[in-house]
């Protein structure tokens, strides 16, 4: 479903829709959320943007990481393990960056001053609708641990390499937390995306499946500055989301930039 706000005050409404649990009779979330700054994006992985016949250069691009990265940065040898940190350390693949928290969507839907005449997305996708598609032996492996979402390892244990996942006979998609490998996955309260088939891209896949619940939400350009300011004041941002140097000048740099007046 695709939602335009209108406000601020909207935006919260939109974005805290549906989070509420009646088994538990608390507000906890069951959704995912991607925020884009620009609404013209669709949601390739980074592969994808890769380009050319990413498709089967992916087992190549894998194989020489593995090669070629230290081995005492990875303490668990399963394929997920290996793609988490690959795509942290911005290595193509067919991850797709994801966050629990609203707030961080939103910080990466604004981040992007230049895009601040363009109308910004968050992407919000109820991970438990998503994984009741799921074959039987992934659906087993969530109702033993109790849990709606994937680790690593509970993926590993149903599927240990990509060609058995891919040979799966429908698309499927699978949301995982990535281990805590640093402070910025941590603080970025992040997880991961993966598609069986690395040609599709989620939303496409989404557009199909009207039954599930997930939503569209387009952010106008006119109020960007606004969220950014009051994402800012909440300090939602790269010194925080970032932690070292490179975060805090991206910080300062958008802190001491004039603002762009823009009336939509």
């Amino acid at each position: 479903m695709e939602i335009e706000v209108t406000s601020w005050a909207d935006l919260q409404e939109k974005l805290f829709h549906d989070t509420w649990n009646e088994k538990i009779h608390r507000y906890r979330s069951q959704y995912a959320y991607r925020g884009q700054s620009s609404v013209a994006y669709d949601l390739q992985t980074s592969l994808m943007r890769l380009g050319g016949n990413y498709a089967e250069l992916e087992r190549h691009i894998i194989r020489n990481f593995k090669k070629y990265s230290y081995k005492d940065i990875i303490d668990d040898d399963t394929i997920w393990h290996w793609l988490s940190i690959a795509q942290h350390h911005g290595l193509p693949t067919r991850l797709l960056d994801w966050t629990f928290s609203p707030y961080i969507a939103l910080h990466f839907a604004t981040s992007n001053t230049e895009l601040y005449d363009e109308d910004a997305v968050i992407w919000s996708v109820n991970y438990s609708s998503v994984h009741a598609e799921l074959p039987a032996a992934f659906r087993l492996v969530n109702h033993k641990e109790g849990s709606d979402i994937f680790t690593a390892q509970m993926l590993a244990s149903v599927t240990s390499s990509l060609s058995d996942f891919d040979q799966l006979s429908d698309d499927i998609v699978v949301f995982f937390e990535p281990p805590s490998m640093d402070a910025r996955i941590v603080n970025q309260h992040a997880l991961f995306s993966v598609m069986n088939n690395p040609a599709r891209t989620i939303d496409s896949w989404l557009k199909g499946k009207p039954e599930l619940r997930w939503f569209k939400i387009i952010i106008p350009a006119r109020i960007k500055w606004e969220i950014r300011d009051k994402l800012d004041q909440a300090n939602i941002t790269e010194r925080v989301l970032f932690p070292g140097l490179t975060g805090l000048c991206s910080w300062l740099k958008r802190q001491y930039s004039p603002a762009i007046k823009n009336n939509g």
